[in-house]
């Protein structure tokens, strides 16, 4: 992968100013209007002649700009590099890709081992003086190792792994609590301020007005946890929620970690996942977007009452132009899940 991203930054560098300049009219576009492209476009929201440009790798930091922003973005560039439901795990920059970066003002990233590739983007960049924000970084103690419980698959090299004692790997999905949401827009804000003083002002009051929808929806959350009847929720797939439900004191079951490539459940798995919610009496078992819910569905007809519900939770890692087209943004997909984790604690 590094031999790749070099050969692409080696490319790319001569004529990185150029490729920067023709994105911003050809391959970027409007959020208000960009078709869904390929997995290799980004969709941007500029406004006239760009004074500064922000390049995100994910939706949520894409839409944290955007609300800190405001209306009128002072002429900044937003970029979002995953565009199309391009999954973060198996993401590759193109040569476009690493030249926005290299040009621009502000570069957001999560920074989990699926980001290995920004080290070396990095070190090209010609604007020397660009604030990068790390998103696992940021939140320093708040991150978590990624883990297995009871029942998960674990895939082969990672127990080796942590046999030879080689370096943990943390669990990317930052994003998915509404607490680290709020830290990390308070760090974005700083990162725009320092590149844009002359609208500190604008956005001060932007994030803290969007901070404060965070915290209320957060609370929300809390009640919600709070009022149901359980206390364990059951994941028949990956599992990319453990910010979520660790921040509500929540139990969890699931058949593979969030960072998983599974998509095959053993037998033993299966068995175990459906006596679990034999046991515990759940009324529903929880995917994530994108599946087919094969493996939700085998787990049902092997339960003893076989009529739980099969319900879908989101986590952003897919969200296309077209979502944000169709007015998609982080706080509507978090307001969801919140609606489907009610329905879960029943």
């Amino acid at each position: 992968m590094k031999k790749y991203i070099s050969v692409i930054v080696a490319a790319v560098m001569a004529s990185s100013i150029i490729c920067a300049c023709g994105n911003q009219s050809a391959q970027s576009a409007s959020a208000a209007g960009t078709p869904e492209g390929s997995a290799s476009e980004a969709v941007s929201e500029a406004a006239g002649d760009s004074d500064i440009s922000i390049v995100t790798t994910i939706f949520p930091e894409y839409d944290w700009v955007k609300n800190i922003a405001g209306e009128n973005p002072a002429n900044a560039e937003i970029t979002m590099l995953l565009d199309s439901g391009v999954d973060l795990h198996s993401y590759q920059p193109t040569a476009e890709d690493i030249a926005k970066i290299a040009n621009c003002d502000m570069f957001i990233y999560v920074g989990g081992e699926s980001d290995e590739w920004v080290d070396d983007a990095l070190k090209e960049a010609t604007n020397k003086d660009m604030v990068v924000i790390n998103l696992l970084d940021t939140l320093g103690d708040d991150i978590k190792e990624e883990e297995v419980v009871e029942g998960m698959e674990a895939e082969e090299e990672e127990g080796e792994e942590s046999e030879e004692g080689e370096e943990v790997e943390y669990d990317e999905h930052v994003w998915l609590s509404l607490k680290n949401a709020a830290k990390l827009c308070s760090a974005i804000k700083d990162g725009m301020i320092a590149i844009d003083e002359a609208d500190k002002d604008v956005y001060e009051k932007n994030a803290t007005d969007y901070i404060s929808k965070l915290e209320a929806l957060d609370a929300e959350y809390d009640n919600a946890v709070k009022s149901g009847s359980k206390k364990t929720v059951l994941f028949a797939d990956r599992f990319p929620f453990r910010y979520l439900v660790d921040d509500y004191g929540l139990d969890y079951y699931a058949a593979f970690v969030g960072c998983s490539a599974e998509t095959e459940a053993s037998f033993e798995t299966i068995t175990f996942l459906s006596k679990k919610v034999d046991e515990l009496g759940l009324s529903s078992i929880l995917t994530i977007e994108g599946q087919d819910k094969k493996i939700a569905d085998t787990v049902k007809q092997n339960t003893s009452k076989k009529d739980q519900e099969i319900l879908t939770m989101d986590s952003l890692q897919s969200t296309t132009s077209k979502d944000v087209e169709g007015g998609v943004t982080y706080l509507s997909v978090m307001e969801g899940n919140l609606e489907v984790l009610k329905e879960a604690l029943k």
